[in-house]
């Protein structure tokens, strides 16, 4: 078998095909895509050699298609079409309009910053495909460092060397104390810490940052800490408790804003503290040695504006 007859038909050919299909004349399909006549007289040439039939037939009307050529000229549209579509979504996700992108947050940090930021990306980019997981720092990081995220909201966790990361901004994270609109304490003014103590709590296991705001808040007002305490990380856990007893828990000032809201419809309330409870900050992370797709820079680039704009 000849060189030519072993090769497949390409995408040139498929173009060929269907310009003659659709102009009916060869010189009219060769200057439609920039060929001289002879080189798509040849080219069609090899086209009926690959094909092992007769494709095109002259007439005096002009190149007539053969059952061949039907067939070759429908599959054509199609195929150059898929073509395309590649190119324009290769395009696309080269200027960062689609593609894939996994980002980590803390609570406060997904509903404060990665929530806006996505809805800002998706104005822009209505194909991105957006996966963003809430956990706290730790899992995060841990599976920033696998590769599960392009960058997270959280904190470094003790032991883990942050050369390795790029981080950037410290984000102040309030901590406000959540109760039904039932408790006791709903709507009394300028609460201290010793007011509390006796309640049941709903909140993030011993060493978790709020856990320890929340602990030190008790030990500077000099109160003794709640004994009576349901530990987890889920926030629907926390407003089942509140819901059905008088337990108080803490949750970030972007979480409270979203639950206490009138026009919610949980029947949760903020307790009115003397003083305020803060965490830790936490940054926005990614690896260093990772480099982000163009998607993920560009919502990267919408979280710090965030950032910025608060």
């Amino acid at each position: 078998m000849s060189d030519v007859l072993s090769q497949r038909l390409q995408p040139r050919h498929f173009s060929l095909i269907k310009a003659i299909a659709d102009l009916g004349q060869l010189s009219l399909a060769a200057a439609s895509l920039s060929m001289t006549q002879p080189a798509a007289s040849r080219m069609l040439a090899e086209i009926e050699k690959i094909v092992g039939a007769t494709v095109f037939v002259r007439t005096p009307k002009g190149m007539e298609a053969t059952e061949i050529g039907n067939a070759l000229a429908r599959r054509a549209e199609t195929l150059l079409e898929e073509i395309r579509e590649a190119m324009r979504e290769v395009d696309a996700i080269k200027r960062g309009a689609s593609g894939t992108v996994r980002v980590g947050a803390v609570t406060g940090g997904a509903l404060g910053y990665i929530v806006p930021a996505i809805r800002a990306l998706k104005a822009e980019s209505r194909m991105a495909e957006i996966h963003v997981d809430v956990a706290p720092s730790g899992a995060l990081v841990s599976n920033l460092m696998s590769g599960q995220f392009d960058f997270v909201l959280g904190r470094i966790p003790f032991g883990i060397d942050a050369r390795q990361f790029d981080i950037r901004h410290a984000l102040a994270e309030e901590v406000d104390l959540v109760v039904h609109q039932r408790h006791p304490l709903a709507g009394v003014g300028m609460l201290h810490m010793g007011d509390l103590q006796h309640f049941p709590w709903a909140m993030q296991g011993p060493g978790a940052p709020m856990r320890q705001a929340v602990e030190h808040a008790f030990v500077e007002a000099g109160a003794n800490l709640p004994n009576d305490v349901v530990n987890t990380t889920s926030l629907l856990v926390m407003i089942a408790m509140i819901a059905s007893s008088n337990a108080i828990a803490p949750v970030s000032r972007e979480v409270s804003d979203l639950l206490c809201h009138p026009g919610s419809g949980a029947g949760l309330r903020r307790l009115d503290l003397s003083s305020p409870i803060n965490v830790l900050p936490y940054h926005m992370i990614a690896l260093k040695s990772r480099r982000m797709s163009a998607l993920a820079s560009r919502l990267q680039d919408l979280v710090l504006q965030q950032f910025v704009n608060r």
